[in-house]
């Protein structure tokens, strides 16, 4: 990549990009991996689509992420690689492969995954090996609710998030700020949160 110059794409216009596609893919009942940061992986398929930056062609970007294996951007919201297979190190118990191979990525530091479930039409953010967001395909007019995940994403620092665990979350372990999104967290968190959208 030496040599290519692209503007760098700022985190908010990434993370919607990447949710925006993402409620697509899952309305269709497919699956996709998304994956913002450093990650080894290895290629599943040729790298013939140059680098591109994803919030600039977000149609392409969808196509790739139909391929079996992730899409790795870098930080400033270039696509790097597609079809890339991450060596999963955790369990997502209770899912399969895509999302052991989220877990994995998202446990490097700084890293920032969406994962696509086309078994229940639900898009998982995860950071620093925790889901920190869940998205309902499914709800109606919900892609009027990007703005606020995206936002929500923002406020999410390190160390803010409780210690969920990896097992089969459920919606009692999360709270619903609006219809269709399930935030996860430590209470402490999650009150602040109700405290600002609320008052």
């Amino acid at each position: 990549m030496v040599g290519l110059n692209f503007k760098k794409a700022k985190t908010k216009e990434i993370q919607e990009t990447l949710i925006q596609v993402g409620l697509r893919i899952a309305k269709r009942g497919e699956g996709a991996l998304f994956v913002v940061g450093d990650v080894e992986y290895n290629s599943l398929v040729d790298q013939n689509v140059p680098p591109f930056l994803v919030t600039e062609n977000p149609k392409l970007l969808e196509s790739l992420a139909l391929m079996d294996g992730a899409v790795i951007i870098d930080k400033n919201g270039v696509m790097i690689a597609y079809g890339a297979m991450i060596k999963s190190t955790k369990t997502f118990r209770n899912f399969g492969t895509r999302h052991s191979a989220a877990l994995t990525a998202s446990g490097v530091k700084g890293n920032l995954v969406v994962i696509v479930s086309e078994e229940d039409k639900k898009i998982r953010i995860l950071k620093n090996g925790k889901m920190i967001i869940q998205i309902d395909a499914l709800q109606k007019d919900v892609e009027k609710s990007i703005p606020y995940a995206v936002d929500l994403l923002e406020s999410v620092g390190a160390g803010t998030i409780g210690i969920i665990g990896t097992s089969l979350l459920i919606p009692t372990l999360g709270i619903t700020l609006i219809p269709g999104i399930i935030v996860f967290g430590s209470a402490y968190y999650l009150g602040k949160l109700l405290t600002k959208r609320f008052s």
